[in-house]
C-alpha cells in the first residue's frame, strides 16, 4: 500500500492516480475492507438505508458528531455518493493544469470516470470519460495533450467539444453520429477553479454563481493562467471523507505536537472575526489588511451557501510569508501582479471536497474524493509562477514539505478516529461551539443537502 512515507519520482507522482493508489492495495487489506463493510452494513437494501439516513439525519443531535453508520455503512456511503457526490458542484482542478487546446486531465468521482480538457475556443469542457460506443475509457493517462479525443479500443473519434468525429465504416446508414457525441458533466469556472457536477440538473438557487463572480475578484492578482503545477501528491486515507473534511475544519487538534510544521506559520484561529483570536492578532490583522486595502488585494471574509464557501485572507504568525518550514519564499517569483510578500493565506473552502491555501509566490489545492465507506483520497496540488524554474526558482521538496508532514499526520489522526467510530463503544459526541464549529457548520450544510436532495426523489 504506498503511503505518504513511500515517495514517488516527480514525474510519476505527477502521473499518479486513484487507480495507482489502488493498485497499491494489497489483497489482504481488500480483504479486510470488504469484511468491514459487511459488518457494518446495518440495512438490508440501498432504499431502506435512503429512508433510515433520512431518520437519523432528522433525529440527529445539533452540534454533535453522526450516528455510527453514517461513517461506516456500504449502503449509506453509496446514498452520499448519490446524494452528495453525484448531484453536487465538485472542485477538481485548476484551468492552468489544461492552459492550451487539447490538454486534459483525468478524475475518477466514486465509479465515473471525468474528462477535463480545453477545447479549441479556450473553454473548459468536462465529459464522462465514457466512449458512446461500448462504454470504455476515451483518455486513459492522467494527464495529455489531444488533438482530438480517440478511444483506444475501436478508434471511435470525438471532438474537443464531445462531438462524435468518426465511428469507423461499419456503423450502417441508418448510424446518426449527432446523437453519440460524449456526455457532458456540467462546468463553471470562478477564479482559475473548475468545479464539475454530474446531475441531469445542477443545483439552482445556492449562491454559487454569485460565489464564482466573487473568485474571481479574489484570485485576480493571482493571475491563475500564468501559473503551472509544479508538483502533484496522492495520498490514500483509511477514513471516511466525511471524517476528512471534519478534521480539516477544525485546529483544535493542532496542538499537543500534531502539527509541529504548521504551527511554524500558521494561526489556527478560523477567520478574522474568530471571538478566540488575541488582540495582538486583531493589531496584526488591522495593519496588514491596512496595507492589502493600499494594494489592491481582496481579504474580507465572504461567505456563501450556508456555509458551503468561504473566503478570507489570514495573516500567518508575525514575519512569516509563507508555509515554508521557516517561513521564506518557496518560489523566487511572486504571482500575478503581487509585490507584497506578507500576503498570509487566503483560504478557500469549498464544500463538499476541497479547502485551499493562496499565499504570495505559490498556491496550494486540496482535492477529496471517497473510495468507499472507509476509505478515501486526498489530492494535493502546488502552484508556482509558470515562468518559474525547478531548481532555479523553487526546490520541489522543500515546497511541499510542511503540507506533506501535515497531510500524515491529519492521515493518522483520521484513521485513528474511523477505527474508534467503527467500536461498540462509540456514540455521537459533542463538538466545541468555540472551537469545532467550522465542524458544526460543515455537518448542518451536510445533513441539510442530503435531505433535501432524498426529497426531490
Amino acid at each position: 500500500m504506498y503511503k505518504t512515507t513511500r515517495r514517488l519520482s516527480q514525474k510519476a507522482e505527477q502521473q499518479y492516480t486513484l487507480h495507482a493508489c489502488l493498485a497499491y492495495e494489497d489483497k489482504s487489506e481488500m480483504s479486510t475492507m470488504k469484511e468491514s463493510d459487511l459488518i457494518n452494513t446495518t440495512c438490508p437494501t440501498i432504499e431502506e438505508a435512503r429512508k433510515e439516513m433520512a431518520n437519523l439525519l432528522e433525529a440527529r443531535e445539533p452540534n454533535y458528531s453522526l450516528p455510527q453508520p453514517l461513517y461506516n455503512d456500504p449502503h449509506m456511503f453509496r446514498v452520499d455518493m448519490e446524494e452528495i457526490f453525484q448531484k453536487e458542484w465538485l472542485f477538481v482542478g485548476m484551468t492552468s493544469e489544461i492552459p492550451t487546446k487539447g490538454d486534459y486531465f483525468t478524475v475518477e468521482i466514486g465509479q465515473n470516470p471525468v474528462l477535463v480538457v480545453r477545447d479549441d475556443e479556450g473553454n473548459v469542457q468536462a465529459f464522462h470519460n465514457t466512449c458512446r460506443h461500448r462504454g470504455s475509457k476515451v483518455c486513459l493517462e492522467h494527464r495529455g495533450k489531444v488533438a482530438n479525443l480517440i478511444c483506444p479500443y475501436h478508434k471511435w473519434a470525438y471532438d474537443l467539444k464531445g462531438n462524435l468525429l468518426f465511428a469507423g465504416t461499419e456503423m450502417g446508414d441508418a448510424f446518426d453520429m449527432k446523437k453519440h457525441g460524449l456526455k457532458k458533466a456540467h462546468t463553471k469556472v470562478g477564479g482559475g477553479f473548475i468545479f464539475i457536477c454530474l446531475a441531469k440538473e445542477a443545483p439552482q438557487g445556492d449562491d454559487f454563481d454569485e460565489y464564482l463572480k466573487t473568485m474571481d475578484e479574489y484570485m485576480e492578482p493571482y493571475d491563475v493562467e500564468n501559473t503551472k503545477l509544479a508538483v502533484e501528491s496522492n495520498m490514500y486515507e483509511k477514513a471516511n471523507w466525511k471524517l476528512v473534511i471534519e478534521n480539516n475544519r477544525e485546529c483544535y487538534h493542532c496542538h499537543g505536537g500534531n502539527h509541529p510544521e504548521l504551527l511554524n506559520t500558521l494561526q489556527e484561529w478560523d477567520d478574522t472575526n474568530d471571538p478566540r483570536a488575541p488582540q495582538a492578532f486583531l493589531d496584526q490583522y488591522a495593519r496588514q489588511s491596512a496595507e492589502w486595502e493600499a494594494e489592491g488585494i481582496p481579504h474580507e471574509r465572504r461567505d456563501f451557501g450556508h456555509h458551503r464557501n468561504r473566503i478570507v485572507r489570514m495573516p500567518l504568525l508575525e514575519g512569516k510569508k509563507v508555509m515554508t518550514l521557516d517561513g521564506e519564499h518557496g518560489c523566487k517569483k511572486m504571482l500575478g501582479r503581487i509585490k507584497n510578500p506578507y500576503l498570509g493565506s487566503m483560504r478557500i473552502l469549498h464544500l463538499p471536497n476541497s479547502w485551499n491555501h493562496m499565499q504570495s509566490d505559490h498556491f496550494i489545492v486540496f482535492r477529496v474524493l471517497p473510495i468507499s465507506a472507509q476509505e478515501s483520497i486526498v489530492t494535493t496540488k502546488w502552484f508556482v509562477h509558470k515562468d518559474a524554474v525547478e531548481g532555479v526558482d523553487y526546490d520541489v521538496e522543500r515546497l511541499r514539505l510542511v503540507w506533506d508532514a501535515t497531510n500524515d499526520q491529519d492521515r493518522v489522526l483520521g484513521e485513528d478516529n474511523q477505527s474508534g467510530i467503527n467500536s461498540l463503544a462509540y456514540e455521537p459526541g459533542p463538538y466545541s461551539e468555540s472551537f469545532e464549529f467550522g465542524v458544526i457548520n460543515f455537518l448542518d450544510w451536510y445533513s441539510t443537502t442530503v435531505q433535501e436532495n432524498l426529497k426531490k426523489k
